[in-house]
Formats: C-alpha cells, structure tokens, sequence
C-alpha cells in the first residue's frame, strides 16, 4: 500500500462525521482539543469584557456606570470566568490537541471521556453564562466565602449557580487529568521511555495529577455549601457548630495550587519553545523535571499564606511565611534554565520569543511581589487591598497568557496548515505589554495606598482618581492588542498561505505530522530514541507516511494504537479504539439535568437523572471488548503484543486507580473538615452523639469479608478457566451488607439539621452509600457481561477493574465507622 492510499483509508477510518453534526458525535482528540481551546478564547473574550466595564467604573470617582449590585456581579464573574471557564480549559485544550502527535501517538487514552469532559465543560459555563445574561449571576467573589454566601446573606439563587455550575465544569477537569496522566504514563510512541519525553509531556503530568489532588477539596466544599443552603446543614455556622473558617481551608487548598496548574503548563510552553527559538536543546532538562515536580509538591503546602489575617498562629505563620519563600527556589531553577538555554544558543526573535520575552519580565516582577506579600507584617498591611489583585494578575497574566500567546503562535500553522501572513502579531505585542504594565502598575501603587478590592465606587478626596484613570486606560490599550490578536488567527484560518512542514526546525515529533495534522495523527507509529527524533533522522516524517513503523497497515479498519511499558516504552500491549458516538453529549446533559434539578430545587427529579447516568455508564461500557479471544496482536516489525481486553491492568484499570486518586482526595478533605471542626468549633462532639450498635459493626465487619473474599475467588476463578459467578454474587452480598451497615448508621446519627456534626456524619455516611451503590453496579455489570460471553479465562481484563473499587469501599467504610465511634472512644 503506497502512501497516498494509506493516508486515504486511514482518514476514512478516523475522521469525525461530515458537517456540523460532527462536532455532536467526533471522539477525535483533534477536534475536541480545537473545540476546548475554542470555547476557552470566547469565554476569555466575555471575560474581557467585564474587566473593561469593571475598568470604566473604576476610571472616574463616583461613577454611575454600574451599580453595586450590578458591579458585584461583573468582579465576581470576571474572576470565575477567567479562572475556571479560561484558563483550566485553555490548558486541557492545548495538551489534548497536542499530546498524541508529541508523543507519537493517534489519540489521547479514553476518547469518548474526552468528549465527555468538554461538554460537561460547554453545558457547566453556559449554565454560569445563562445567569449573567439574566441579571441572577453569583456576586460574593470568585472565592464564595461564608457566612456572607450563606441563606441569611444571599438569599437569592446567585450563589447557587457558582457553587452548583463550578461543581460541574469541575468534572470536565477531573475527566481531563486522568485522561492526561494515562495517555502520558502508557500511550507514548515505542522507544519513547519517560526520559525520553518531550519537557512538555512532564510538566502536563504534574498539572494532571496537581488537579486530581487539588480540585477535590473545592468539589467538597462547594457540595457543603450547597448542602447548608438547600438542606440547613450547618457546615460553616459557629452557632450550630460549624466554622466559617472550614471553607477558606477548603478553598485554599484548591486555591493556591490552581495558581500552578496554571502556571506549570504556561512553563511547559517555554520550556518547548524557548529551545527551538535558541536553535539549541533545552539546558539541564532533568533539573527541570525535578523542579517541575518540586514546585507541585511545594504548592499543596502553601494554602494558608491566603488566610494570614484570620488569627492563624503564631508558629502557622512562620511555617507557611518560610513555605512561601521557598517556592521561589524551584521557579528560580527552571528561570535559570531558561537564560542558560539563550546563552548556550542563538536566540531569534520571532513573534513567539516576543511573548517569552514579555514573560520573562512581568513574571519576575509577580515573582518579587510575591515574595513580599510571604512576608506576613506586610501581607496584614496589603490584604484585601488593590496591590493583591495587581500582584494575582503579574502571575497569571503575566505566567500564563503571555506563554499562551507565544504557543498560539508558534503551533498555529501545525492546527490551520499556514503561515502568517498579515503580520499584526507584533503591534499586538507591543500593545498588549504596554497596556498591561501600565494596568497594573498603577494598581500596584493605588493598592498601597489604600485603595481597596472589589469596591464599586470611591470619593475625590481619597486621592486615587489619576491612578484609576491611568490604569483603565492602560486596560483598554490591552484589551486592544488582544483584539488585533483574534483577528490575526481568524484571517490565518480564512487566508491561506501555505507554510512549510516543521517552519521553526523543531525536533519533536508534532512536527512530523501534515499540517494540518490528519486525524489519525501517524500513519505508522515511529520507534523513537532520542528527545528530538527529527533532528535525529530528518527523513522520520516520509518513513512514517510510507508505513515502515509499527500499524502501518490499516486492513482492519478498526482504530488501533499501542500502550507501551510507563518506563521503558517497550510496546505492551494493543489498543482498539470506539467509533463516533453521541454517548458522551448525551450522558453530560443527563448529568447536567442532575444539576439543573439541584440548582432549581427540583429535588424529585434528581434520582431520575443519576439513575440515567447510571444506564448510559453501562451503556458506555457494555460497547466495548469482544466475545472471542483474539489471541497477540501483530503491529509490525514482527513484534506481537496482547489485546488489552486480555491482559491483567487494562486502560480501564489504570483510568479508575487516578479517578479512585481524586476520590480519596475528597474523601480525605472531608476527614479533614471533620477534624478541623472537631478541634475548632464549639460544641465538639455534642452531648447528643450516639454510637452505633454493636451489630452495625459486626455488619460491616462480615460484609467486608465476603466482598473481599467474594471478588478474589471470581478473580482466580476465572483465571482457572471455572466460571466466576459465585465469587461475584458473595461479594455483591458482601457489598449489600456493608449498604445495610451504612443505613443502620444513618438511622441512628443525630439530625444533619441540628448541629454540623450530624450533618458531617450524614454526608459521611451518604459518600459510603454511593460507592456502595456504584460497587453493586459494577458487580451486576460483570453478571452480566459474563452471561453474554464476553469473559473467559484469557479476556480477564474486566474483572481487573472492580477489585480497586470494592477494595476502596471497604477501607472508606472502615474509616466512616471509624468516625462514628470516635465520640463513645474519647468520652
């Protein structure tokens, strides 16, 4: 088969549907990163636009541009737009368009979880949108603190959204980080071990495990506030033994990581480009992986620097103070790294280094005022103040879309197939970096002298009237540039000016692919040994096309790849993809409907919803294996590897470790949260705390034995060639009776509605009753797919999956039981 025919059949297996209905059904990780990335940039368009009307009230004393309501509305949606619906997405986006051609794969691990997430994504930011078109959107910051976002304080329906639209776009990004850190750790080209890895692919895996670590307290927090205002469980009121203090907690340790998720994947793109604009290789590139990964680590430690004005004491203080200023040793490394880079190349100054540049400068000056405000005798005196907000965009803006930008760029004529051609990118520039500096700048300096965030208005006589009117004007320069930006790639993508394969010289492998890139990425998947394969051979992109790598031939019309071991990148094992499928656009609206149901107090027709997500999960599932062995797979060069439907940790097994990673997450935030209040609050435990029986532990106890003992034997049965029934219904008994235990705990807890301790031992007992349930499903699940033929003794690969949960469930029940009983133990 020439190449020309290769690349016609494997584009009929591939693409998405024709037309516009496509973008309903395509799994196509080309299309989806396009799609994320799309909806992104129009959601950073309506952010920009508030922060221009936010601007315009500020440029003049007294203005009657917007009201207080009104204006409260625009900051709070300007913040939540631009850190939720912008810049998280921005980055899913950009890594899900452009890992599979880095790593030399065809696609991301789980295609239609892709699928899922963006349009959990599309229907959560429109839920959000709806409610600012409609006057109704959330007004009590991005940060939603109680008590002022509780009944008394916000009535209205205005909180509900955030906590309630956040909660969902949420799922986008936990679907996003297990889909990435699989894709990363087991669908790589053959030979690519991970010190091969492109620097990019590193810092992406830190960020996908950073958000299935840090978005779950957030997760949690948002459900118990939602929980006291639609239920009157007093999670966060001190007078029924909650602590208002409880979500700041919460919300930091989500906060102040998110500031490096979003971070990290912007360095990630320098780090790619900045070699490429050097001509030269990335210097000390395994001291920037370690920083990389300290940096993570360091941020999880970092939460309560935001929260130094609340009484925290003294040795807290100085713990998180020293925390804070170590942060920038690990930053400081990969900054040092970079200039070593320059020095040791030839640096050319197209568009792309311009925007590095522009990093370079205003990232540092975030980075000191960073520094300043870890000094706590300073931070009392600038909390609260326009100098926090002005120091909060130098690190976002200033480490995030500045890299953006020079990544949009640099891997536009990869996504459109042309080359610029107008040439407006540099007065973009030159705009963009003036009119910010002159923004925030002025900010920095109205902030000390007093000026404070989130007001609406403020008098002549404070003195502060020439600084906002340089600084909104300063906003409006910026807000031209990023115009001139949007119109430049919108007449890249009308225009077409063909550009040359690979224009920068790059040496990884994105650049091996057609521009613009196929939908099956390679015709033929590369041994890689080297991090820059196409300055190795750079004939590596005709010897792809022409089929002489690993399935090269597409005779079976199926969509294939390869997962190869995590440290070597020694093919393993031989992976057939599903077709386009409305599946995932259907199961996010029924999960929204899930959501609406909550936010509009329908509460009859929530069960409905969860139940049809349930359905279409097994559905979802219920399309994929065989009912045949299938024996080793040829995928060339006379190497022969297992189908994943016969091996022992399938992609499956590997997708519910990360997601059970991201549910210990919430599960051990709400350990937290009943610690904190335990040790916090008053009241802790209340006179009225009931132990539960005896026999609710005996229960508990046996029932653990047989879901254990149940699902090991259906395991080995299988493996023996004996049919696994009797293993799988001993563990579903075993999974009813730990369900019996959590109801029979239930009925005897203190009323959620009296004091925060029943209502922490209530949700406690309610999260043991979901696992139970999705448990049982997944044992039914198997019932029935044995029943139908799809397991035998070498296509074991189902079975793999239900240990992990029902091994969870079990120690989470343990650990519920556990809290119930420790009010009896220390009395």
């Amino acid at each position: 088969m020439n190449a020309l025919a290769r690349h016609r059949r494997l584009t009929a297996i591939w693409s998405s549907n024709p037309g516009w209905k496509g973008w309903f059904s395509t799994v196509n990780h080309n299309d989806l990163g396009l799609m994320f990335l799309v909806t992104a940039f129009f959601y950073f368009l309506i952010g920009g636009v508030l922060a221009m009307l936010i601007r315009a009230q500020l440029a003049t004393p007294g203005s009657a541009f917007a009201g207080p309501e009104i204006y409260s509305q625009l900051f709070t949606m300007h913040g939540v737009i631009m850190m939720f619906l912008f810049a998280i997405p921005a980055i899913e986006g950009l890594a899900i368009y452009l890992l599979p051609k880095m790593l030399g794969t065809r696609d991301m691990a789980y295609p239609r979880l892709t699928a899922y997430g963006y349009w959990c994504y599309f229907f959560g930011g429109a839920m959000l949108l709806v409610s600012l078109l409609l006057g109704i959107a959330p007004d009590s910051g991005w940060f939603m603190y109680p008590p002022l976002t509780g009944r008394i304080y916000s009535p209205g329906i205005n909180t509900d959204f955030w906590l309630i639209g956040i909660t969902f776009v949420e799922i986008s990004a936990i679907c996003a980080a297990v889909e990435l850190t699989v894709s990363i750790l087991r669908y790589r080209a053959p030979g690519m071990s991970l010190d091969r890895m492109p620097i990019f692919a590193w810092y992406i895996l830190v960020v996908a495990l950073m958000i299935l670590t840090g978005f779950p307290p957030l997760i949690l927090g948002s459900i118990l506030l939602e929980l006291e205002r639609a239920f009157g469980m007093p999670f966060f009121q001190v007078e029924l033994g909650g602590d208002s203090l409880l979500w700041q907690h919460l919300f930091w340790l989500f906060g102040h990581p998110e500031v490096y998720i979003i971070f990290l994947p912007a360095a990630g793109v320098i780090s790619t480009i900045l070699p490429v604009m050097s001509s030269t290789t990335l210097l000390g590139y395994r001291w920037v992986v370690a920083a990389t990964v300290a940096l993570a680590i360091l941020s999880f430690g970092l939460w309560v620097h935001h929260m130094f004005t609340t009484g925290i004491p003294h040795m807290g203080l100085a713990f998180f103070s020293a925390a804070s200023t170590l942060v920038a040793v690990p930053t400081a490394v990969q900054v040092f790294a970079w200039i070593g880079t320059m020095w040791k190349g030839t640096p050319r100054l197209r568009l792309p280094m311009l925007y590095i540049l522009g990093f370079f400068v205003t990232f540092v000056i975030g980075g000191l005022t960073g520094v300043m405000v870890a000094v706590v005798p300073f931070d009392w005196q600038v909390h609260d103040t326009a100098f926090v907000t002005a120091h909060l965009h130098y690190v976002l803006f200033g480490g995030f879309v500045f890299p953006l930008l020079a990544g949009l760029y640099y891997w536009l004529p990869l996504a459109t197939g042309s080359k610029r051609y107008f040439r407006l990118g540099q007065v973009a520039f030159a705009l963009i970096f003036v009119g910010f500096h002159v923004t925030f700048l002025a900010m920095h300096w109205v902030g000390l002298m007093g000026q404070r965030r989130r007001i609406s208005t403020y008098g002549p006589e404070d003195g502060w009237t020439a600084i906002n009117l340089i600084s909104s004007i300063g906003g409006f320069v910026l807000a031209f540039g990023l115009v001139i930006v949007l119109l430049e790639v919108v007449l890249n993508v009308i225009v077409r000016h063909r550009s040359l394969r690979n224009p920068w010289r790059s040496g990884t492998l994105e650049w091996a692919t057609t521009m613009p890139a196929p939908a099956y990425n390679f015709a033929s998947l590369p041994q890689v040994n080297s991090r820059e394969p196409l300055w190795d051979d750079p004939n590596l992109p005709t010897r792809i096309a022409r089929g002489e790598f690993y399935l090269g031939d597409p005779a079976s019309g199926q969509r294939e790849t390869l997962i190869v071991d995590i440290a070597t990148g020694t093919p393993q094992q031989h992976v057939v993809y599903p077709n386009n499928t409305r599946l995932p656009i259907c199961m996010a609206a029924v999960t929204g409907t899930f959501f609406l149901s909550i936010l509009l107090k329908v509460f009859w027709l929530a069960p409905f919803a969860m139940a049809g997500v349930a359905v279409l999960a097994m559905r979802w599932a219920w399309t994929l294996g065989s009912k045949k062995d299938l024996g080793d797979q040829p995928i060339g060069r006379g190497v022969l590897v297992p189908n994943i439907a016969e091996v022992d940790r399938p992609p499956g097994w590997w997708g519910s470790a990360f997601l059970l990673v991201a549910n210990a997450t919430l599960f051990g935030s709400l350990l937290f949260g009943y610690a904190f209040l335990w040790t916090i609050a008053p009241g802790w435990p209340p006179p009225f705390f009931v132990t539960p029986s005896a026999l609710v532990l005996t229960t508990a106890i046996i029932g653990t034995a047989a879901a254990v003992a149940g699902i090991g034997h259906a395991v080995s049965s299988n493996r023996r060639g004996a049919k696994p029934v009797a293993g799988l219904l001993i563990a579903l008994a075993g999974i009813a009776a730990l369900g019996v235990s959590l109801l029979a705990f239930l009925t005897i807890a203190p009323s959620p509605t009296s004091h925060a301790y029943g209502a922490t031992l209530w949700v406690l007992g309610s999260y043991g009753l979901v696992h139970v349930l999705v448990a049982a499903l997944m044992l039914v699940f198997l019932l029935l797919r044995l029943r139908a033929g799809y397991m035998s003794s070498r296509r074991r690969a189902e079975l793999a999956v239900a240990p992990l949960w029902i091994g969870y469930l079990c120690v989470t029940t343990a650990l519920i039981l556990f809290c119930a009983y420790l009010p009896g133990m220390v009395a």
